[in-house]
């Protein structure tokens, strides 16, 4: 099932059917994120006339291009080699005509990507803004929010840039509800919110930052370009592949073995060990009562739940879920599951997820781990890794953030 949903996500596959017609200009390529470099790829086997440009991917994500310029970054903290390559996107676009045609290819990831910060911030202090949000809780739309007030590209920026050409942007959703605006922090789409809203988000998370930023904030500089700005006239998103669509194809293995499939949402957010403890209840209600849906069958979920880091552990959202499940399951015979990022890293981590199975538990306490306190240092990582249940995919070059599965096998009393 992971297998598929990845899969219904393949840049080759789902970025030909959205591209436009050729323009009588010129055609530009420019794009950040995980599958950005596959999207380029996509797009160059696919264009019948020329092009040019450049995208910017996460260390070990690039693929071959032979006429578009592929950079590689660092994620999910910004860096040096991701700045300069934000600098040259402006300078690529400049003095286009209405004749002229930008292909801009986002997916997850762009927000660290494709930084460049306003005039009077560096990027050091970007950086850790950036790590602040990272470890505090907040919610994607609320991280992606400050990014967008703190960038000189975010923001319908780099759609104002591109004026007066014509812009088409492809979007490979990674966000809870698609919204275009948190998609590698909309650089081609207007913004309606405010530095205010940032400022907010910060309060709320007591997340502390470099003078220069709260200067950037307070003042103003840092308001981004606003829904109905004529620059953006000629601006149009098309959405290749989200969330939804890679749970459907979950879904339809689960079904053609046999099993019932049950898409609970693909826009989960919240704590994860708040979900994974949620989502057990709902799992044993199943295996124990046949309610809300009869055995054997598949729950399947997706969306971009948080983690806030207060122990000394690795983090990862899906790990994290995974353990908190486990402990609420409790060791039930009839019930195994999996949690992975679609791009194939977990956080900061190199690995997909994990698998939990209904011995997890017991073989953790035989090798001396306690599950509880693995969990209280968010300690996901180093949890299943002990247990050798980790599940390291490499990159997959492409990203539609989470997915769960949690298979109830049959009904019986359990634990």
């Amino acid at each position: 099932m992971f297998a598929a949903a990845v899969a219904a996500a393949r840049p080759d596959l789902v970025v030909p059917p959205h591209l436009p017609a050729p323009p009588r200009g010129r055609t530009l390529v420019i794009g950040a994120g995980k599958a950005s470099a596959a999207m380029a790829r996509a797009v160059e086997d696919h264009w019948p006339g020329p092009l040019s440009g450049l995208v910017v991917t996460r260390y070990g994500h690039a693929v071959p291009c032979r006429r578009i310029a592929i950079v590689e970054a660092a994620h999910p903290v910004p860096d040096e080699a991701g700045e300069r390559a934000a600098r040259r996107m402006p300078e690529l676009v400049r003095d286009l005509t209405p004749d002229d045609l930008v292909l801009c290819l986002i997916s997850g990831g762009g927000s660290a990507l494709l930084s460049l910060p306003p005039e009077g911030v560096t990027l050091a202090d970007k950086q850790a803004v950036n790590r602040a949000l990272l470890r505090s809780g907040a919610t994607i739309a609320e991280m992606n929010c400050v990014r967008r007030h703190l960038s000189a590209i975010k923001g319908g920026r780099l759609a104002a840039d591109c004026h007066p050409a014509r812009v088409v942007t492809l979007l490979l959703s990674d966000v809870p509800g698609d919204d275009p605006i948190d998609i590698a922090s909309g650089p081609t789409v207007g913004d309606p919110t405010r530095c205010a809203d940032a400022l907010d988000v910060l309060r709320r998370h007591g997340i502390a930052v470099p003078p220069a930023v709260r200067d950037v904030l307070e003042s103003g500089r840092g308001e981004s370009v606003k829904p109905g700005d004529p620059r953006l006239a000629g601006a149009e998103v098309r959405m290749v592949a989200t969330p939804q669509s890679a749970l459907e194809a979950a879904a339809a293995v689960a079904r053609a073995a046999g099993v019932g499939a049950h898409i609970l949402g693909d826009a989960i957010e919240g704590e994860a060990r708040d979900v994974g403890t949620a989502l057990a209840g709902i799992a044993l209600q199943v295996a124990r009562r046949g309610q809300p849906f009869a055995p054997p069958c598949v729950l399947l979920s997706g969306g971009e739940t948080t983690v806030t880091v207060r122990g000394s552990g690795r983090g990862g959202r899906n790990v994290e879920f995974l353990l908190a499940l486990g402990i609420a399951l409790n060791g039930h015979p009839g019930i195994h599951a999996l949690a992975a990022d679609t791009d194939g890293v977990d956080g900061l981590e190199a690995i997909a997820g994990a698998c939990l199975g209904p011995d997890s538990l017991a073989r953790a306490r035989e090798l001396g781990l306690r599950p509880r306190d693995s969990l209280a240092a968010n300690d996901g990582h180093g949890f299943f890794e002990a247990l050798g249940d980790s599940l390291v995919t490499g990159p997959t070059l492409t990203n539609v953030n989470d997915f769960r599965a949690i298979l109830i096998t049959g009904a019986d009393a359990g634990p």
